[in-house]
């Protein structure tokens, strides 16, 4: 994941990178026409003056002559020529590339030209003359050094302007953040936010405040809900389950009304049963317990082992424990009780009779291992009322009780099938 900040930087530098790089060429072509038209001026004045200074010596027909032969042959890349015609002619202005015959390395250059008609004398002669023209590949590269030094220092500066900006626009974002991060529903206590100028900011503030009004006002409803269902409920099958256990002692009973009882007596105790992990679900959804006691959790599990050691032997399960001693954990110590019975008694209910289940508690781990036949669907597996089997007394609640207190506590639980053993695994 990358931070907002970045993600709106990086576009804009490719597109300034982009803008620069189009702009090397286009800085050429303008430079390039400037000193072409600088150029042109300067040839034009070059040759205006030069008819104007022999004017002005007022030389003979027979000294221009040679004059104009010597300034012809010290002058290479100019030339006066005596023209017949009386008619005026255009000046010409045109570009050519030619070899440097003279240098060391003879190299390509470009030249820009003017053929233009002067009077000397009052006579015609076309004057020629050639300027060179600066090197194209030397003026990209001067032109392409000076927009890659430009271009780093705006990214730099970009850099530097957006962590400082960024520090100060998003510092009241940042504060909200963390607020609501360490927020609890159980404190049921209102965030106060900061007053900002920033419009969004504000609108932000204003919506989370109603959204964690409403949140408190369906959390405090629930829990009363919990509180009442809790009390209202399991009172009345008290009631019911202590009436039925005095009938089931009526000596006066039939075999057929003690079956009926019997039976009425079981869905009772069931329905209580499911009852009370439905409130238990419910309560930890609510975040109504403290997940922050300090448990010392292989004495949890010798004590579990040590309570259901009787289900073992009823079922002559073999029992194997590995317990690392001393070892701690944070959480709430109801819960992760419910947590280590749930999963040991689901071994025991779901292990053939002479199998075995195999407990182990690391430093990092709780697993639980019994002996099976095939994997378990996976897709229903910590859902609520899914049972795992069709002869199953239970409720169809234990494993979704377990998948709600690791979620609580920030643990993971998880399940695999390998060499014919179901395995649970709790990490901490």
């Amino acid at each position: 994941m990358k931070p907002l900040l970045s993600k709106t930087t990086k576009p804009f530098i490719i597109y300034v990178l982009v803008i620069l790089l189009m702009s090397i060429p286009v800085y050429y072509f303008i430079v390039d026409a400037i000193w072409q038209s600088e150029l042109d001026e300067h040839n034009k004045t070059i040759a205006e003056k030069t008819a104007y200074e022999f004017n002005h010596m007022k030389l003979s027909d027979k000294v221009l002559d040679e004059s104009i032969k010597l300034w012809n042959s010290i002058q290479p890349e100019t030339n006066i020529e005596k023209i017949n015609t009386q008619a005026p002619k255009k000046d010409e202005y045109f570009t050519i590339e030619k070899s440097e015959n003279f240098t060391g390395e003879p190299e390509i250059e470009r030249y820009r030209c003017l053929k233009k008609v002067v009077y000397i004398n009052n006579k015609p002669f076309l004057f020629t003359i050639q300027t060179n023209i600066e090197e194209s590949r030397e003026t990209i590269v001067a032109i392409a050094l000076n927009t890659a030094f430009f271009f780093a220092i705006i990214v730099a500066g970009l850099l530097i302007l957006n962590r400082r900006i960024s520090a100060v626009v998003w510092n009241p974002f940042r504060n909200t953040l963390e607020k609501l991060k360490n927020f609890n529903l159980n404190h049921q206590s209102k965030i106060e936010f900061e007053k900002t100028d920033t419009t969004e900011f504000e609108e932000l503030h204003q919506s989370l405040s109603k959204l964690i009004e409403h949140s408190i006002s369906v959390y405090k409803t629930q829990k009363e809900f919990t509180e009442n269902a809790s009390h209202e409920l399991q009172t009345p099958l008290a009631i019911i389950k202590h009436k039925l256990d005095i009938l089931l002692q009526n000596e006066d009973l039939t075999s057929k009304q003690y079956e009926i009882v019997e039976e009425i007596n079981r869905a009772l105790t069931r329905s209580s049963r499911i009852n009370k992990n439905l409130l238990l679900l419910a309560k930890i959804e609510n975040s109504q317990f403290d997940a922050k006691e300090k448990i010392e959790l292989n004495n949890m599990v010798d004590q579990s082992i040590e309570i259901l050691e009787e289900h073992f032997i009823q079922k002559n399960i073999t029992l194997q424990s590995s317990v690392e001693s001393e070892f701690f954990v944070n959480g709430n110590i109801s819960l992760t009780e419910v947590l280590i019975n749930n999963l040991i008694v689901n071994a025991i209910r779901y292990t053939t009779q002479n199998g075995f289940v195999d407990i182990k508690l690391s430093n990092s781990s709780f697993q639980i291992a019994n002996s099976g036949i095939e994997k378990l669907n996976e897709d229903f597996l910590f859902k609520r009322f899914s049972k795992l089997s069709t002869d199953s007394n239970g409720s169809g609640l234990g494993l979704a009780i377990i998948y709600e207190i690791c979620k609580f506590q920030n643990w993971k639980i998880s399940y695999r099938f390998e060499e014919n053993q179901h395995v649970f695994e709790v990490n901490f």
